[in-house]
């Protein structure tokens, strides 16, 4: 070979490597920022709220309301304890599949940076109340002005990453959940010798949580939230841990939390319908967690369950006492069981109340359910 077609040669593969090195480049460019722009351009999704809605944040505080030991998160993907007080996917994760999203990260996970955070936050902290007594039992927990401190910190984050206009317009086209009131009854008005219980009557203790669950919906709206998905209250006399505490025979629901879930959840309705009204939008919309559940919990076989009583996880009379733990009892197809510990369902019946939160009738979403909301907003 002469020199030239030595020399020819060289140069035509020093050409090709760097052709092959800049595709090489341009292709990890677009790969890591396809992620990018994927989470960019799908809807940002803040959760507020308790242990129904609790993704792992209370894993990072010393406190007793944790799920972070087995067998919770059984049926998780990675089949282990996440902080979910679920055998698996709860209530966020499910909506997020839905409005084809991923999961929020907890505000609290050290994970949530950079690109996570356009995916959004959970700021949810397992036994919180509307009201700042509820879940004291429970020493370290986010209350929920806690929680919006954290968002407003969020916000800051997300205007680092991506300029001021940019975060605001993300967080007023964010869906929001929010979930409170359960544990105001449960863990504060009827739980033993309850001074709120010698104050207020249930009528007058629900008309207080609901002036203060007001003045915490403003806030949120003031806070740049437009589109806020309410959950009200589920049948709280039904679950099992009411169930073994009040002594019930044949499984009937404890009457008296019945009849606080009865008188809040429709001054619920009408305190979000007041605040949509005052705000000229309807930035509220309210999930009858109440009927969704009763539904199955009627009718469990119905809806493939053999019982809507027992929890899968627990001990004592409808393994409703004390907590769920590895030396608890453990049903072997959760898929059968409407309830996963004494005071959670289970993925499944999860699945079926976001069915009808994504497609429900007015009956069980008002002023219109979730689809509807996702397709009036895209249009926007």
């Amino acid at each position: 070979m002469t020199t030239s077609s030595a020399s020819s040669t060289s140069s035509f593969l020093i050409t090709a490597l760097r052709a092959i090195s800049a595709s090489i480049v341009v292709m990890m460019f677009f790969s890591t920022n396809t992620n990018y722009l994927r989470a960019e351009a799908a809807r940002a999704f803040f959760v507020f709220g308790d242990s129904l809605v609790d993704s792992g944040n209370n894993n990072y505080l010393a406190t007793t309301a944790r799920a972070d030991s087995p067998p919770y998160g059984i049926d998780y993907p990675t089949h282990r304890p996440t902080g979910r007080f679920s055998n698996g996917l709860n209530l966020p994760d499910i909506i997020s599949e839905e409005i084809g999203s991923e999961s929020t990260l907890p505000y609290l996970n050290p994970e949530l940076t950079g690109e996570k955070l356009l995916v959004g936050a959970n700021f949810a902290s397992a036994g919180i109340g509307v009201l700042n007594d509820t879940g004291v039992q429970f020493v370290s927990i986010i209350r929920i002005y806690q929680q919006f401190q954290y968002f407003q910190q969020y916000q800051l984050r997300l205007s680092a990453l991506i300029g001021e206009k940019e975060a605001q317009r993300r967080v007023n086209g964010a869906l929001v959940l929010m979930t409170l009131g359960g544990n105001d009854f449960v863990n504060n008005y009827f739980i033993p010798l309850s001074p709120r219980r010698r104050q207020f009557s249930i009528s007058a203790f629900s008309e207080l949580v609901i002036t203060e669950y007001r003045k915490i919906l403003l806030q949120l709206y003031d806070l740049g939230a437009r589109r806020v998905l309410v959950t009200g209250t589920g049948p709280l006399g039904c679950v099992p841990s009411e169930l073994a505490s009040s002594g019930s025979r044949n499984g009937e629901c404890a009457p008296e939390p019945q009849q606080a879930a009865a008188i809040f959840n429709p001054m619920l309705v009408q305190m979000l319908k007041g605040l949509n009204q005052e705000l000229g939008s309807d930035v509220f919309v309210i999930a009858n967690a109440f009927q969704m559940n009763m539904d199955f919990l009627k009718n469990p076989q119905q809806f493939g369950f053999i019982t809507s009583k027992v929890a899968c996880c627990g001990q004592g009379a409808y393994n409703g006492m004390g907590v769920c733990n590895v030396l608890s009892n453990l049903c072997p197809d959760r898929n059968v069981y409407a309830f996963w510990d004494p005071f959670h369902p289970t993925e499944r019946a999860t699945r079926l109340i976001v069915k009808q939160i994504m497609s429900g009738s007015t009956d069980y979403m008002s002023p219109m359910n979730l689809s509807t909301i996702m397709a009036l907003d895209s249009r926007v």
